[in-house]
Parts: structure tokens; sequence; C-alpha cells
């Protein structure tokens, strides 16, 4: 059982505004070990995600294999490949990779004009 004086000793110390609350430091677990490595492995950074981009009623599909080539350097056969999920299936997945750099492909679909979310895989 954690007493009062270490979880004082381990709480970091927030301004008081609108919102805020205190935090537990990160070094400390209040968690049983099976809990926190549970919990470890949700906020892994290694973990696969995804760049998906979806189907829109505005994008010409030459324009959307055009940006695929452009952007991904798809060859042409697999930015059709994947227009066509996009139009036939709604979306699909046109990276993958650390969240840093899908989220920047993410952005950088929207920039083109085209729907894209980031996924955990």
């Amino acid at each position: 059982m954690v007493d009062v004086a270490q979880l004082v000793e381990h709480w970091l110390v927030v301004p008081v505004v609108a919102g805020s609350s205190p935090v537990i430091h990160p070094t400390m677990s209040l968690t049983q070990p099976d809990e926190a490595l549970e919990e470890r492995e949700l906020f892994e950074p290694d973990r696969a995600w995804s760049t998906v981009v979806w189907n829109d009623p505005v994008n010409l599909m030459t324009y959307v294999t055009h940006v695929f080539r452009t952007y991904f350097g798809y060859p042409r056969r697999e930015a059709e490949r994947l227009m066509l999920l996009v139009h036939h299936e709604g979306r699909a997945t046109v990276a993958s990779g650390p969240r840093e750099e899908m989220e920047r492909h993410t952005e950088a679909m929207h920039e083109f004009g085209l729907w894209a979310t980031v996924e955990r895989i």
C-alpha cells in the first residue's frame, strides 16, 4: 500500500488554472504490474500507425492517383490500385509507420484536399 507521504512526494505541482489538475509523476506507478505493462503497451511510440485516405465526392480519380504518385512516389499501377480501393471500398491505407510520420502524411493529404486520418494498426 502506498502511503500519502509517498504520493505527495511524487505529485507534480501544477498552477491553479481553469481545467488543471495534479498529475502523477511518470516514475510513480499506482497500478499492479500487469496493468502497468498494459499501459506501457498503449503508449509505445514504436507501434505501427497508418495513414488512411477516404473517399469523397469532390476529387477526381485521376487527381487522387496523381497525389499518390507525386507525394508518396508510388508507381502508376500502385497509385491506381490504391485510388480504386478508395473509390470502391471507401478507404485505402496508403502508408504505415511511426505515428509522427503518419501525422505528417495525413496533413499533406489534407493540403492536397483529400480526406485522410491516422489509425493504429
